[in-house]
């Protein structure tokens, strides 16, 4: 699952012990169970746009990443799980700790392809599937649109 969360509260996104806090109950909230501590660092100073805090926080079944940006409040999270968790729990918790304005949300299915060179994309939110199809050293895609 990945969420884009626009206009966060910027004290929050720019707090370490706010983002720690928010990695172990998201962490807790969605079943998992974390292997060590998250890596939080504070990067890109050298970019006003980008500066702010990246977190990685390994789990027994992949792993949480994220990155805070301090000038627009603006946060990016990435949950990757071979365990299925609720994405609206993360969602909550998400909110809780760093209330944005939006989020958007994209579930990726990760599984390994079942046919040489294929590559789908789903999103079970709208029904959709983009199939790309390695042909001669390049990708063709189609879209799918489940019926009603």
């Amino acid at each position: 699952m990945v969420l884009d969360c626009s206009s966060c509260d910027r004290e929050a996104v720019r707090d370490a012990e706010t983002i720690r806090g928010f990695c172990a109950d998201l962490v807790s909230s969605i079943g998992m169970v974390a292997y060590g501590q998250p890596v939080l660092e504070h990067f890109a100073t050298h970019l006003p746009e980008a500066t702010g805090y990246s977190l990685v926080q390994l789990i027994e079944t992949s792993a949480v990443t994220g990155h805070f940006c301090d000038a627009s409040g603006d946060a990016y999270l990435d949950v990757f799980s071979c365990k299925d968790f609720d994405p609206t729990v993360a969602i909550d918790v998400v909110r809780r700790h760093f209330r944005p304005k939006l989020v958007r949300r994209i579930d990726l299915c990760r599984d390994a392809p079942q046919v040489p060179g294929e590559f789908v994309a789903s999103n079970p939110a709208d029904g959709q599937r983009v199939i790309l199809e390695r042909g001669d050293g390049a990708y063709a895609g189609r879209l799918e649109v489940a019926s009603s």
